[in-house]
This record gives structure tokens, C-alpha cells and sequence, in this order.
């Protein structure tokens, strides 16, 4: 029988606490719940798939999001208008986000067990490669056709590129109000897109061996499923949506910061999974959607409710790091408390 996760009826508390004390309309907090949605719902969603593979939460995923930067970047610097932009955006993303994925995979393989950590260096460090080519390679190595994008010394590219070819060429098709509240009906679409996408994934033969390697790495090879390779096509699937997910985030906010934008993604993107009610073992697409409508409301209205009850916004701020990173501690601890039930459990079984 599983047990009861507390997290998402916790965070609707804090939530709707939150919301009464910042005594903001309805309408406002549902418009920014709508945008976040659209900005993160398929960023959350790629975490699933590793998931359910047994590889945890990868964190790795701001890969993908560099990835679609790296498009981003070039089709700003070759001034391409907004459909062959795109074309060239999804083209380099994808590209790079499937050989990304396939070197994290290889190298997950290698760290089994520790998936989550080494998940979280690779990040790092694919972010300190992506910041020396575009800080210190432009300009010297990479002759740019774009001057506009370059520091004043011509070497790297200024910290925010203007994104007016591409803002709102896809958030504002099929754009609905109802009365105060706009409702963007293809981008929603294209997040239950990919969410139908997942589920039918995970029903396939594929997903089924994902959730068998996610229950027992040596069931799944005395059943004849080729770990490694298993492991490297979720990791691959999760980078790639990553990087989708990631470029309908930058064209909806229409600037992109180009050293930072994707900075907090893998944490924020964790973080609103579990409030759903998620664990590092056991992800559906149910908890992506719960999680990002608690977790973004709380991001929302919490600022505002600090100063009102405190007279100091700054405290809503500290609150809202101290909920992402505090989530994701009492997730993992949650885990580890049902792995080594689990564990003690399989032993109790072995013994009689």
C-alpha cells in the first residue's frame, strides 16, 4: 500500500496561507500561474523519465537548456527572422541535446547509484564550458556576424541578447481572455503535448523496461534488458525535452540572459515535481502538473505576503529559496527512509 505523501497538501497550506496575507486578486495570480506554467511545465516534465529509470533527479538537464541557448545565440548573431530562427534553434538544440545526453548517459553508467550528484557536476561543469566559449571564444575563435551582441572590446557576447524577432511568435497564437484572465490555448496545448507524449512513452516496451531497471538494476539484467544502453536512451530523452522546454521558456519571457538564463532551472524544476508529490523513485505526469501550480503559486504571492505581515518582501524571497532547496532535502530523506524499509523488508523475505 504506498504511503501518504505530505508534501503537496503542505505546500496548499502554505499556499493559500500565503495568498490570503499578500491580498492579491485572484485574477493576477492566475494569470502568473498560466505563464509559469507554460515558461517550466516541460522543463518538470523531463525529469520523469529518469525517474522512473532508477537514475533520480537529474539535475542534469541544464544541458539541455544550454543547449537551446547555443541555438538561440546563433540565430541572433546570423539575424534570421522568426521562422527560420526557430527552425535553426530546434535544429542546433536538438542536435547537441542528443549528443549531450548520450556522453551523460556514458557517464551515469559509470556512476551508478550516485546518479543524482554526478548529475549535478556535470552540470556545473557543462556551464563553465558554456561560459568560456561564449565569454572568451567569441570573438577570438568564433569570428561573429552580429557585432550588436558583442562586448565593446569584440571578445564575448553582452550579458543580455535582445530577443524581438521571436517574442511572441508562438505564446500569442490562439490567445484567449476571459474577462481579466488571458489564456495562451497552443502553448498549454504543446505542454499536455509533450505530457501525452510522456505517458504514452512509459506504456510502450521501452518505458516498461525504464520501470523495471527503476525497481531492480538486477532483475532488469536477469530478464536480458541492456542496462546501460536503457539507462543512456532515458537520459537522451530527458536532455532533449529539456532543451524544448527551455526554448519555450526563453521566447515567452523574450530576453535572453545570456550567462545566466539557465542558472536555478534543474533546482526550481526538482523542486515543483516534488511538491506535487513526487519522490527521487516514483514521478507521473500528475505530480508535474500539481507541482508546478503549488510551487509557483506559493513563489508568487509569498513576496508580497512578507511585506505585508512583516513590512519586508526580502523575507518572502528567503522563504521561497529556503521552500526549493528544503523540498528537495525532505524528499531525498523521505527516500532514504523507504529504501532502507525496503531493504530491510527484502532481507526479512531472504531469511525466511
Amino acid at each position: 500500500m504506498p504511503q501518504f505523501n505530505w508534501v503537496p497538501l503542505v505546500f496548499a497550506v502554505f499556499s493559500a496561507t500565503a495568498f490570503y496575507f499578500s491580498e492579491m486578486s485572484a485574477a493576477f495570480v492566475t494569470n502568473e500561474v498560466i505563464t509559469r506554467f507554460i515558461r517550466d511545465g516541460v522543463m518538470v516534465l523531463a525529469l520523469i523519465i529518469p525517474i522512473n529509470a532508477g537514475m533520480g533527479v537529474n539535475f542534469s538537464i541544464i544541458v539541455g537548456a544550454l543547449c537551446a541557448q547555443v541555438g538561440l545565440i546563433l540565430a541572433v548573431d546570423y539575424r534570421l527572422g522568426a521562422v527560420s530562427g526557430l527552425l535553426l534553434i530546434s535544429t542546433v538544440g536538438i542536435l547537441l541535446s542528443i549528443f549531450s545526453g548520450v556522453i551523460i548517459g556514458i557517464c551515469l553508467n559509470r556512476a551508478k547509484r550516485r546518479e543524482m550528484i554526478t548529475t549535478i557536476i556535470i552540470g556545473f561543469l557543462a556551464t563553465s564550458i558554456y561560459q568560456l566559449i561564449f565569454m572568451v571564444g567569441y570573438g577570438t575563435v568564433i569570428q561573429p556576424t552580429n557585432q550588436e551582441m558583442m562586448l565593446s572590446r569584440g571578445i564575448g557576447i553582452r550579458n543580455m541578447v535582445d530577443l524581438e524577432m521571436f517574442r511572441n511568435v508562438i505564446d500569442t497564437l490562439w490567445l484567449f481572455r476571459i474577462e481579466s484572465i488571458e489564456i495562451p490555448v497552443l502553448m498549454i496545448l504543446c505542454v499536455f503535448g509533450f505530457a501525452l507524449m510522456i505517458k504514452y512513452i512509459m506504456k510502450t516496451r521501452l518505458g516498461k523496461q525504464f520501470m523495471v531497471i527503476g525497481e531492480s538494476l538486477e532483475k532488469a539484467e536477469a530478464l536480458g534488458i541492456h542496462v546501460g544502453r536503457v539507462r543512456i536512451k532515458a537520459i537522451v530523452a530527458s536532455t532533449l525535452i529539456a532543451c524544448l522546454g527551455h526554448i519555450f521558456y526563453i521566447l515567452n519571457i523574450g530576453m535572453l540572459d545570456v550567462y545566466t538564463a539557465q542558472m536555478n532551472t534543474d533546482i526550481f524544476s526538482c523542486a515543483a515535481l516534488l511538491a506535487g508529490g513526487a519522490t527521487v523513485l516514483k514521478a507521473d505526469v500528475r505530480h508535474a502538473f500539481l507541482g508546478i501550480v503549488l510551487f509557483h503559486s506559493l513563489f508568487i504571492v509569498s513576496p508580497q505576503a512578507g511585506q505585508n505581515v512583516f513590512g519586508n518582501p526580502a523575507l518572502g524571497e528567503y522563504f521561497r529559496s529556503f521552500v526549493a532547496y528544503g523540498t528537495i532535502a525532505f524528499a531525498l530523506i523521505i527516500s532514504s527512509k523507504n529504501q532502507e524499509k525496503l531493504s530491510i523488508k527484502e532481507k526479512t523475505v531472504k531469511v525466511t
